[in-house]
């Protein structure tokens, strides 16, 4: 077996045999079900473990994770984990998690500068090509998100920022516009769910609240002096 892998194996003995040895119950308790509270949307980047970053213990966190932390309308994944999440689950916050030193929002970034320099030399040309990787058609909407800021000018180290934070505002807009939440907000009877948008750090390692939470309509104003930004 490759050292790689077996390392795996060998820590998650190690792991489970420490859970055991202070949760002598936890996982016969694991195996009953799950009630987390929160559904963690992030990017799937190595270096942001949502379990890891937070402390958290298995059971704690529901978890969708993909390139550059998108939430697209029409993933039906996307979605039924957001259905999931919010109609069997009864999780009340749900957070896009994007991070700095994202690589998915850098090459958004770069193909943004592509297609303006592309359109720049040739201004009669209609539209950028289609995107033809598999790649490139999940970032599609990053792309564009890049191209309207405008940042040609703009050096990469200031530029990315930017992306990240705009890219997370994007995704919380887009899973208010969700129909799950929708219906989960029109029901008076069901549990109020609030969804957030944080960035991860990557060179520090602390999360960081960018303050665009949203609820329920109703509980909104209610509650907007409780929901002020967190910095970790």
């Amino acid at each position: 077996m490759d050292a790689a892998v077996a390392r795996l194996f060998t820590a998650n003995n190690q792991w489970a045999d420490a859970v055991r040895s202070t949760e002598p119950t936890f996982f016969q308790q694991q195996s009953k079900g799950q009630a987390p509270k929160v559904l963690w949307i992030g990017c799937a980047d190595s270096r942001v473990p949502e379990s890891v970053v937070t402390a958290s213990k298995p059971g704690d966190i529901f978890v969708h994770r993909n390139i550059a932390n998108q939430f697209h309308l029409d993933d039906d994944s996307a979605l039924s984990v957001l259905t999931y999440a919010i109609d069997h689950l009864g999780v009340e916050h749900v957070i896009i998690v994007g991070h700095t030193h994202c690589g998915g929002a850098a090459a958004c970034y770069e193909a943004a500068l592509a297609q303006a320099q592309s359109q720049s030399q040739s201004p009669s040309q209609a539209a950028p090509e289609a995107p033809t990787t598999p790649l490139a058609r999940w970032l599609a909407p990053l792309t564009a998100l890049v191209a309207s800021l405008r940042l040609s000018t703009t050096p990469a180290a200031q530029a990315m920022p930017l992306i990240v934070e705009e890219n997370v505002r994007a995704q919380v807009a887009n899973v208010v516009a969700a129909p799950p939440l929708q219906g989960a907000w029109a029901d008076p009877a069901r549990k109020k769910v609030w969804v957030h948008g944080w960035v991860y750090e990557v060179e520090n390692g602390t999360l960081k609240d960018l303050g665009v939470t949203q609820g329920p309509p109703a509980l909104q104003s209610a509650q907007k002096d409780a929901l002020v930004p967190v910095q970790a």
